[in-house]
């Protein structure tokens, strides 16, 4: 006789859900000063003010304590692209230590700022001599490294609402306690249009978009909620 047994048929596979992205380590910056024990020197820069310029000596790195800076490079054409705003808690200028001689982009305070200035030699001495401040360093380096890929997905694939959506969210260092989160300093829409790459016209649309529909609040200073957050991740 046949065998009558009913064969198990294969359920057909579930689409794999994609993983939201995990946010990177945060390096804070209280603990990077008290592993570099004070070196360097502490500079102030108005807003505007030049830390150095596209094509000078590259001789020192930079770490910001307070304000924003941001980093801009100009194309022989007389292009200006902004490529990374930094705040709070990060480093610039680091490819000086890899044997960088110029500087490839300018750094430009876009509100009052305070950093500190570590020559590349004292720095150099710094990762080599104290393993703590080194550690801290290369986690930065790596969280850094993420940050540039997750950027250059987001250019290639995602419009630019949603670049701006995340770009307001990485200014107020967002987290999933579901509060209003400021960002600080102010950031003009020329800064953001340059740094999501679009037109000021079009982050006033998103910004004013963004605000109707409780995603922020924005009337002249900006805070945002971590619903933004839901622009990104749904279509």
């Amino acid at each position: 006789m046949p065998d009558e047994t009913p064969k198990k048929t294969r359920s057909a596979s579930k689409p794999r859900k994609s993983r939201k992205a995990e946010a990177p380590p945060i390096v804070e910056p209280q603990a990077v000063l008290a592993a570099a024990n004070g070196a360097g020197a502490q500079v102030k820069a108005k807003k505007g003010e030049a830390l150095f310029r596209q094509g000078e000596t590259a001789t020192a790195i930079f770490y910001v304590k307070t304000g924003r800076v941001q980093l801009t490079v100009v194309s022989d054409q007389g292009k200006e692209g902004v490529i990374a705003l930094f705040g709070p808690g990060d480093f610039f200028g680091e490819g000086c230590l890899a044997g960088q001689l110029l500087r490839m982009a300018s750094a430009v305070a876009t509100a009052p700022s305070t950093l500190v200035r570590i020559e590349r030699d004292v720095m150099s001495r710094l990762l080599h001599d104290k393993v703590d401040f080194s550690e801290k360093f290369m986690a930065f380096l790596v969280t850094r490294n993420m940050q540039v890929e997750a950027d250059l997905v987001d250019q290639l694939f995602n419009s630019s609402e949603k670049r701006l959506a995340r770009l307001l969210l990485q200014l107020a260092n967002f987290n999933n306690d579901g509060e209003l989160r400021p960002i600080f300093p102010k950031i003009s829409q020329e800064v953001l249009a340059a740094r999501v790459g679009t037109t000021r016209s079009r982050i006033n649309y998103f910004m004013n978009k963004f605000r109707r529909l409780g995603l922020i609040e924005y009337n002249g200073s900006v805070k945002v909620h971590t619903a933004l957050l839901n622009v990104i991740v749904h279509d």
